[in-house]
């Protein structure tokens, strides 16, 4: 039985604790932290936990019962629990974006290698059926090389999302929808087709004039065959119509799953090749579907990976490459230049203070609240 501590009691955390009540044979949660000590509370009344609360997560740290921490607060205090965390012997499951900056990452991959614990970034839309099935199909080439790839990474946030006290400013969230919503699509995105060598990008904040960060970004990747890829992030998109579509040499697939081939005729012009559509779609209707999905998906594979001594899924150094690619479409937006990868010690936007000093900021916060009345939120489209 695994001792389980969740670290941030905000509008992620229900996720986590649900998920980790899915398998009570296996964890406890036996304690919640929050700053605001009377969320941490909340919480554990909520769901009838059996758990003490905490307003410092050091103090939470300093027990030696606990096997498993998550980290569900804003995305610039991460490093800092995370490295106390694998340094106190606890192994961490860490809320997206894992950090602030590429420094940050690197200390916390440091600190997971030193301690020899578990570092894993949420990155729960992997663990979705049609996401599985469609790397699975992807990793049997059939497609022929991958030429061309779409990522719309479109989700809808109104006026008053940014008005929470953490959100909207480049010091407390580290960025706006690249960061915090398409970094969701980007993980997928590199670990389907791998790390580009360059990116080009442009950012903009269009309908948000109470935040300093962006609500859209437009990028195109580069990879040293001459694929190319286009990433648009966006907290502007009515409809939340997400996908992933990736063409290939021979056919192209894609998440919600859509699937085409073409042969060429005489002339160049195209004609169905039905004979290989049957044979790729015979590939994703044999593939099983997922027994857990989304945030229980990826706890059952942290639980797992610490009670069998194995890998993880999605680990620290997958989410160092996810950070990369915002990054450098932080850093090229700003210079006005392609950045190449992988991004150096050197470049600007290498650390929190680079960052801070370099980045955009297009509007001054004006708002600052608390906590929001209702606390519902989407975390992903639907990719049937």
């Amino acid at each position: 039985m695994l001792n389980v501590a969740i670290i941030g009691a905000g509008a992620i955390a229900p996720l986590h604790i649900k998920a980790y009540l899915e398998f009570p044979d296996r964890c406890k949660i036996v304690a919640v932290c929050d700053v605001f000590p009377e969320k941490a509370k909340q919480l554990k009344e909520k769901f009838h936990l059996s758990a003490d609360f905490y307003d410092s997560h050091n103090d939470l740290l300093n027990r030696t019962d606990i096997d498993l921490v998550s980290i569900c607060t804003p995305p610039y205090t991460h490093a800092e629990i995370a490295i106390d965390a694998l340094n106190s012997g606890k192994h961490v499951l860490v809320e997206k974006p894992m950090a602030s900056s590429l420094e940050e990452c690197d200390a916390m991959n440091a600190a997971a290698d030193k301690s020899n614990k578990i570092l894993s970034i949420v990155a729960q839309n992997r663990f979705t059926t049609p996401m599985m099935k469609l790397k699975q199909v992807l990793d049997t080439k059939l497609m022929g090389p991958i030429v061309h790839t779409q990522v719309d990474s479109y989700w809808w946030r109104g006026h008053s999302y940014y008005n929470l006290w953490w959100r909207g400013t480049w010091e407390k969230e580290g960025g706006g929808c690249t960061l915090n919503h398409a970094v969701h699509h980007i993980d997928i995105f590199q670990w389907m087709n791998g790390m580009p060598s360059e990116v080009t990008a442009v950012t903009s904040n269009t309908s948000h004039d109470n935040a300093e960060v962006e609500d859209l970004s437009i990028a195109i990747a580069k990879y040293d065959n001459g694929s190319l890829a286009q990433i648009t992030s966006s907290v502007v998109h009515h409809g939340e119509e997400q996908q992933l579509v990736f063409q290939g040499k021979r056919a192209r697939v894609s998440v919600p799953w859509k699937l085409k081939a073409s042969r060429s005729r005489e002339n160049g012009f195209p004609k169905d090749d039905k004979e290989l559509e049957d044979k790729i779609q015979k590939v994703y209707d044999e593939l099983k579907s997922l027994t857990y999905e989304g945030h229980i998906g990826q706890i059952n594979d942290v639980l797992s990976a610490i009670e069998c001594k194995g890998d993880v899924l999605i680990s620290g150094k997958q989410g160092k490459q996810t950070l990369e690619i915002i990054t450098a479409i932080y850093e090229s937006s700003v210079s006005g230049k392609a950045v190449k990868l992988p991004l150096r010690i050197d470049s600007p936007f290498y650390t929190r203070k680079g960052v801070l000093r370099n980045a955009t900021r297009f509007y001054e916060k004006k708002n600052s609240i608390e906590d929001f009345g209702e606390n519902k939120i989407t975390t992903g489209g639907n990719y049937e």
